[in-house]
């Protein structure tokens, strides 16, 4: 199969230096962006009713870019003035360094896992006598919480921004040689907005485990996961099926 048409489940990536815009050049393809979730902030006021105090916590979990953002969104509605001491455990590095847009980095006690949250393991260890508050979407994988109990550690979840189906109403008029999705929420974006879809000759692109495992449990067959030990990210991964289909 010649791969001619893409279409990536995010928003347009800002910079040219993109690695999908790379592939867009290189491999001679149109990639169409559209966003299949969006992100909607829960209020400070419904935080204050489930009468949470943010002073009460010693450290953060922050396992996105969302993460981040709301946090500090709440914290200022809140009028919390943040401690010079607290503890950031951030799941990756792209995570811990996007907290510059909020704080003075080098002046702050971060520390970064590998890249899952299962990786955080031996950080959450070594500060378990820590009070964690963990801000997340109301999409959370099951097994988070259930290794955070596993570890007896003393953690509260708030829900601080929901994840909401984009309106994808007419995206599909065209045939697309390739979907990609990212996040289990993405799959059931899709389904919501095309109840009857059939995948057929289209291949799907998976990222992460869980997405992989909703979208076959809905009746899709995924053709190309990341990460993989040769293809980390979605990118390589998709460029590296497209250089595939050219040689068949």
């Amino acid at each position: 199969m010649s791969v001619k048409n893409i279409l990536i489940s995010q928003p347009e990536p800002k910079l040219d230096s993109s690695p999908y815009h790379q592939i867009i050049e290189r491999q001679k393809v149109r990639i169409d962006f559209r966003p299949f979730i969006r992100v909607e902030p829960v209020s400070s006021r419904s935080i204050r009713e489930e009468q949470v105090k943010l002073s009460d916590f010693t450290a953060l979990i922050l396992t996105s870019r969302n993460s981040v953002n709301h946090f500090f969104r709440i914290a200022e509605e809140m009028k919390y003035e943040i401690p010079d001491d607290l503890y950031y455990l951030c799941q990756s590095e792209a995570v811990a360094h996007y907290l510059q847009k909020y704080i003075v980095y080098r002046k702050r006690r971060i520390y970064v896992g590998e890249k899952t949250f299962e990786d955080m393991t031996p950080l959450l260890k070594k500060f378990c006598n820590e009070h964690f508050f963990f801000p997340s979407s109301d999409v959370l994988n099951e097994d988070v919480p259930r290794m955070m109990n596993r570890l007896k550690l003393n953690w509260y979840r708030a829900v601080l921004y929901k994840t909401v189906h984009s309106n994808l109403k007419g995206l599909l008029n065209k045939p697309y040689d390739i979907i990609v999705l990212f996040t289990p929420s993405g799959v059931e974006a899709l389904f919501s907005n095309f109840p009857n879809f059939e995948q057929k000759n289209t291949k799907i692109a998976a990222f992460g485990k869980a997405t992989v495992n909703v979208a076959t449990k809905a009746g899709l067959k995924v053709n190309i996961m990341a990460p993989q030990d040769e293809t980390p990210s979605m990118s390589m991964a998709l460029e590296k099926y497209i250089i595939e289909s050219k040689k068949r």
